[in-house]
């Protein structure tokens, strides 16, 4: 990877190097998805099954059911399924499924009730987003680590409705993974006729309330345009683009652990981004040694090697302002290879997830941890967090005033509003107000 010096870089040049993978962005990707969610949304599962046919090669054959183009898979096929996969695959499932429902399970709401002032109640509450859409990515890349991500979280959160869909055919631990989180709704078609199934319905998938998963650039695309289209009411778990990762690092840190780091972002595909910034060339120089041996040993180093030429290093003086960096770049996943890691996390303001430690590679996240693996990328850590179990439900607010409660708060309130020149408002208040006088 290029190396840089962040001080010798002017302002322009430092944003210059932080800037994304020069692969994102198609001035035609919105005119591309608009068509296909437009079909999706005026011709239903017809829609479906021609672009599945179209990008992925499939046509779909559901022994199981009368209709030979079955978009769902039947409970004979999950369970076919379900058997080829190998028991020592199963148990790896089943460890980062229990991680993963004990760090979510934690996370369970509390609800709030309180006075703010005499007769004056308040509360936060919460409930389950009754429909939700879970997109998994298939590909050169079955993500079954992703349906434990999403499935897991909804099931906790008490979503009623979970529906599955990914790409054609699908892998058979996928269909494993979805069935041993609750899933039985599961639906061959992927991309971002997927997420337009979602967002409107059709004759075989339900709508849903909420979209969830990663995706291509495309997937990316269509969950932006449904979430923005008035023929539907859907939300979005969080802007998504390609994977990225940012290492900091300092003198003590291991070369090898590093290079190994960077290329398991990089193998995810040509657009994501990995980025080195340290505060020793003499490291810089050894992991860049040690991607070259890395890469050429790798099934996926054209991928790896693309993603590479987006991608460089940045030498810092030291390590306060490399998390001044890495705070500006905002990176989807951020690992700390220093000496004394927690020292720099005091200093980390953006960061979807961070791992601490030479021996916490993002690896661990990406599967088994506990954590979610399904983070802002693109610099939207900077605002938006990583997904949790709070986004699988939605909060709102009650107020109960008594009478004693609204003649304390009423004057305030008609004040407020006559400021405001709202007179309807202050008049809700005064009426009432009145009536007490009787």
């Amino acid at each position: 990877m290029d190396i840089l010096t962040w001080a010798a870089l002017s302002a322009d040049e430092q944003q210059a190097a932080l800037q994304r993978s020069p692969l994102i962005g198609d001035s035609g990707l919105e005119q591309s998805v608009r068509a296909i969610v437009d079909a999706v949304a005026s011709r239903g599962d017809a829609a479906l099954k021609e672009f599945n046919q179209k990008f992925d090669g499939a046509k779909l054959v559901n022994i199981s059911s009368a209709n030979i183009d079955s978009l769902r898979l039947s409970e004979s096929e999950i369970s076919a399924a379900s058997a080829r996969v190998s028991a020592e695959l199963k148990a790896a499932i089943a460890q980062a499924m229990a991680n993963i429902d004990v760090f979510h399970s934690a996370q369970q709401f509390r609800p709030i009730d309180i006075e703010t002032q005499a007769g004056v109640r308040c509360e936060l509450r919460s409930e389950p987003i009754e429909k939700v859409g879970l997109y998994i990515p298939g590909g050169s890349a079955p993500l079954i680590s992703t349906v434990m991500m999403l499935a897991l979280p909804a099931k906790i959160a008490g979503c009623e409705k979970r529906v599955l869909v990914s790409p054609p055919p699908i892998n058979d631990a996928i269909v494993y993974a979805a069935n041993a989180c609750g899933i039985t709704e599961i639906y061959q078609v992927g991309g971002a006729q997927a997420i337009a199934a979602l967002a409107f319905g059709t004759e075989s998938i339900p709508s849903v309330d909420k979209i969830f998963g990663p995706g291509n650039r495309y997937v990316t695309e269509a969950k932006r345009l449904v979430s923005q289209d008035s023929r539907c009411t859907v939300s979005i778990d969080m802007p998504a683009g390609p994977s990225e990762v940012l290492v900091i690092a300092d003198s003590d840190a291991n070369a090898q652990f590093i290079a190994a780091d960077l290329l398991s972002q990089a193998e995810h595909g040509p657009d994501s981004q990995v980025i080195l910034v340290t505060d020793s060339e003499p490291l810089a120089q050894a992991v860049n040694q040690a991607l070259e041996s890395q890469l050429a040993a790798l099934p996926r180093q054209e991928i790896a090697a693309t993603a590479l030429k987006g991608s460089r290093t940045i030498l810092v003086k030291d390590m306060q302002e490399a998390a001044l960096v890495s705070n500006r770049y905002g990176p989807e996943h951020l690992i700390i290879q220093t000496r004394f890691p927690r020292d720099v996390l005091k200093h980390i303001r953006a960061a979807g997830s961070v791992f601490l430690g030479a021996y916490t590679p993002e690896s661990v996240g990406d599967y088994a941890s506990g954590t979610n693996h399904v983070l802002p990328t693109y610099g939207y850590s900077r605002a938006v967090s990583s997904l949790s179990l709070a986004d699988f439900s939605r909060r709102f607010t009650v107020q109960e005033s008594s009478a004693k409660g609204l003649l304390g708060l009423g004057q305030a309130v008609m004040t407020l509003a006559s400021n405001e020149l709202l007179d309807a408002h202050k008049n809700a208040v005064a009426i009432r107000l009145a009536s007490l006088k009787d």
